[in-house]
């Protein structure tokens, strides 16, 4: 089911300036941290040694402003990266609200770094930093299925083929009838976000949802006529993600 939403409600889904989510994934490991601190060691560097050798007081002002935001390097980087995140999304016009199901997960491998090192033997090697990733595919009744990739956890192991799963899709048409990006997985009966990078401000997604479930109409109580076996089969039981002694 696709229900198209406002501008506005898009636009609040998906804020122009980075939420707190976003800044923490961007904020990345100790590693970026580090990067992001000797660049902006050097941009403060250079600051200083500019600052004993031009004339000229607007010039100073100038270097001044330049060498303060340089200097900061390692603590707005992250807020526009993940601002810009956010802007190649919001350039869509058109987005609607998705709830379909589960069709299909499985766990992959993803190379997220290489690294070049040399053996014993002086030959050039490069090393492949390999992460466990879950493919969740989603799809609904008119045929639209697609496939979000996110590191996998172990939260990922209460998915079930079959389990109603809700996001937020664009488009350039006003009509919806061709999706060119969507948004995280929400599985609202687990309370499970499926991504990689937090696009939606999920309080407000789960407000959406909400809403459209206690709108949705409420199942007819089983016939008078329907056997006990029937009416009480069991549930079908779907294969989980990974055993319990995987990570």
């Amino acid at each position: 089911m696709l229900v198209p939403i406002t501008r506005q409600t898009f636009e609040d889904l998906i804020p122009g300036v980075a939420t707190g989510e976003q800044y923490k994934y961007c904020w990345g490991k100790p590693r970026d941290f580090l990067k992001r601190l000797l660049v902006s060691a050097v941009c403060l560097a250079i600051w200083i040694f500019l600052e004993y050798t031009v004339e000229g007081d607007t010039l100073r002002i100038l270097i001044l402003i330049a060498g303060i935001s340089s200097s900061l390097y390692w603590l707005w980087m992250p807020v526009w990266e993940a601002s810009w995140r956010n802007i190649k999304y919001r350039k869509y016009p058109y987005a609607g609200f998705l709830q379909g199901k589960i069709l299909d997960f499985y766990i992959s491998e993803a190379v997220t770094e290489q690294q070049e090192s040399v053996n014993k033997r002086g030959e050039l090697i490069i090393i492949e930093n390999l992460e466990r990733r879950i493919n969740v595919e989603v799809g609904d009744a008119t045929g639209f299925s697609t496939l979000i990739q996110a590191p996998l956890n172990r939260n990922h192991k209460r998915l079930r083929r079959g389990q109603v799963a809700q996001m937020i899709v664009m488009s350039y048409l006003d009509d919806l009838s061709e999706i060119n990006e969507v948004s995280d997985i929400y599985i609202p009966s687990q309370n499970l976000w499926i991504s990689d990078y937090p696009y939606v401000r999920r309080d407000i997604f789960k407000e959406i949802s909400h809403r459209f479930q206690s709108r949705r109409p409420k199942k007819a109580p089983p016939s008078p006529q329907t056997s006990a076996i029937e009416r009480y089969q069991p549930a079908n039981s779907y294969d989980q993600v990974y055993d319990d002694d995987q990570p």
